[in-house]
C-alpha cells in the first residue's frame, strides 16, 4: 500500500472544482476513482497522516459528494449505522414470460409470508433464484456507502447478467428462456411497494451473457436478501469464500453469498436481545450455542456437557438450524430483509420441521419478507396451524405450481384451498387414509 502524494490530492481537488454542470459523469469518475484509491490502496493511517492531508482529503470528499448529489449521480446511505433504509421495499409482484418451465405466469406476493408449492421440476427453485438474483444485484450496490445510481450499462453487462450466471450456473443466458415453442424471448418484471425499485429485463434464447433492461430502477435496494439452500453450509465454510474468490468453482453463487453472511459479526445491544427471542428456541433444540473460531475459521456447537462439537459430527438437520440461528445472530436476517428458503423441510425430522415453521412464521411477523419453496404437507400444516391459532396474523400468499402441456401454470390465493391439488400433497393424504384403513 502506498501513500497518496500531495500532487495527486491537489490534482484531484482542482479537477473536481473545475467541473461544470455539463460534466456530471466526469465528476462521478474522478470522485469514485480517488476515493477508491484512498480506501483500497492506502491504509487509513497513511491517508490521514497529517492534519494538512486530512483537511484536503475531507475537502475533496465533501466537494465530490456535494457535486455528485447535485447531479444525482450518487446515493449516500442515510442510515449508515444500521445499513438499512426506512422505506417499504417488499416485493409485491413478479411477471415472467418464457422463463424456464413457465410459458406465462404472474405472482402476487404478500409482504410477509409466501409459500410456493409444487412437484419436483415444477420451477419452485427457479422462481426463488430469479427473484434473489435481481434483488441481490441491487442490494450489493445499495449497501455501499457511495454508489452510482442504477444504469443500463452496468445492469445489462455486469450486474444482472453476472448474478444470474453465478446463481444458475448455465452455459449461456439463453438457457433460461423457455424453448418449448421455439426461440422465444424471456421477459421478467419485478414490482415493489416502492416503485423506484421496479425493474424489468428480457433476453432471447440465443443470448450468451447480456440482458436487456426494459425498466430501469431509479434507486438501489439497501435491504439484505438471504438465500438458504437445501443443504447446510457450515461444514464447507472454512476456506470456501477464499477458494471461490481464487478459483473457478461450479458451486452456485448462493452458497458463496450465504457463507459471507455466516461469517458476519454478531449483533450486540438491543438488536442482539431482539434476535435472541428467535435464536433461543433453536439453541434449545441444538443443545448448545453455535460459535465461530476466528483462529481456524471453523464453526462449533458449544455444549454444556461435551464442550465444542465439530460441525461434521452433528446431524445435517441440526446444522441447517444452526445456520438459521447464525444468520439471525449476525443480522443478515432482520426486519425489512428478504429470506428465500428452498425446501426448509429437507433433512429435518417432524419435530425440527415444526420448529422451523415457528421461526419462519415469527420472522414474517417481524417484518422479514419470507419466500419458501416446499412440497411438505407437514410443514404446510404447521404453518396453517400457526396462522389459525395466532392473534397476530401476517398476510400470507400460497402458490401452487401445476405442470401442463402449456408449461407450468400458477394457482394462487390467501390459503392452501386456493392453489389446487398438488400431487405430492395428495399422495401424503392418501397414504394417511390407507394407513387408517389398515388399522381399522
Amino acid at each position: 500500500m502506498r501513500e497518496l502524494t500531495e500532487q495527486e490530492i491537489q490534482i484531484a481537488q482542482e479537477r473536481i472544482d473545475s467541473l461544470s454542470s455539463e460534466q456530471p459523469y466526469e465528476i462521478s469518475q474522478i470522485y469514485g476513482n480517488l476515493w477508491s484509491e484512498i480506501t483500497n490502496k492506502v491504509t487509513f493511517g497513511q491517508a490521514f497522516s497529517s492534519a494538512v492531508r486530512e483537511e484536503k482529503l475531507l475537502r475533496i470528499r465533501s466537494a465530490g459528494k456535494r457535486k455528485a448529489n447535485n447531479h444525482q449521480l450518487y446515493e449516500v446511505n442515510k442510515n449508515e449505522q444500521d445499513g438499512i433504509s426506512t422505506e417499504k421495499t417488499a416485493l409485491i409482484g413478479l411477471r415472467v414470460n418464457n422463463f424456464t418451465v413457465f410459458r406465462k405466469a404472474e405472482f402476487n406476493f404478500s409482504p410477509n409470508l409466501n409459500v410456493i408449492v409444487g412437484e419436483n421440476s415444477s420451477g419452485k427453485s427457479h422462481i426463488l433464484k430469479l427473484i434473489y438474483s435481481l434483488i441481490a444485484t441491487s442490494s450489493k450496490m445499495g449497501r455501499k456507502q457511495i454508489a452510482p445510481l442504477p444504469s443500463k450499462l452496468y445492469l445489462e453487462k455486469e450486474g444482472y447478467a453476472d448474478k444470474l450466471s453465478g446463481v444458475f450456473r448455465f452455459e449461456s443466458l439463453g438457457r433460461l428462456a423457455n424453448r418449448q415453442h421455439g426461440q422465444g424471448r424471456c421477459e421478467v418484471a419485478l414490482d415493489f411497494q416502492d416503485s423506484a425499485l421496479n425493474t424489468a429485463i428480457s433476453f432471447t434464447g440465443k443470448a450468451q451473457t447480456g440482458v436487456q433492461v426494459d425498466q430501469l430502477p431509479t434507486r438501489w435496494d439497501r435491504h439484505i436478501p438471504v438465500y438458504f439452500p437445501t443443504r447446510e453450509l457450515l461444514t464447507i465454510y472454512p476456506g470456501f469464500v477464499s477458494m471461490y474468490d481464487t478459483y473457478h468453482l461450479t458451486f452456485e453463487e448462493t452458497w458463496y453469498d450465504t457463507c459471507l453472511q455466516l461469517g458476519g459479526l454478531v449483533l450486540k445491544g438491543q438488536r442482539e436481545a431482539q434476535a435472541a427471542t428467535l435464536i433461543d428456541p433453536i439453541e434449545a433444540a441444538l443443545g448448545g450455542k453455535l460459535i465461530l473460531d476466528n483462529n481456524n475459521g471453523r464453526f462449533y456447537l458449544n455444549t454444556p456437557n461435551l464442550g465444542r462439537v465439530e460441525m461434521p459430527l452433528l446431524a445435517e438437520g441440526l446444522r441447517k438450524l444452526a445456520m438459521l440461528a447464525r444468520l439471525i445472530a449476525t443480522g443478515a436476517i432482520q426486519e425489512k430483509s428478504y429470506l428465500f428458503w428452498d425446501e426448509p423441510e429437507a433433512n429435518l425430522n417432524p419435530h425440527l420441521i415444526k420448529l422451523a415453521a415457528e421461526v419462519i412464521y415469527k420472522l414474517s411477523l417481524g417484518g422479514v419478507q419470507v419466500f419458501i419453496a416446499t412440497h411438505s404437507l407437514f410443514l404446510l400444516r404447521e404453518l396453517e396451524i400457526l396462522m389459525a391459532s395466532s392473534k397476530t396474523k401476517p398476510s400470507a400468499r400460497f402458490f401452487g405450481l401445476h405442470v401442463s402441456d402449456e408449461g407450468v401454470l400458477v394457482a394462487q390465493g390467501d390459503s392452501m384451498d386456493d392453489i389446487g391439488d398438488i400431487t405430492a400433497l395428495e399422495e401424503s393424504l392418501q397414504q394417511s387414509d390407507r394407513y387408517l384403513a389398515m388399522e381399522g
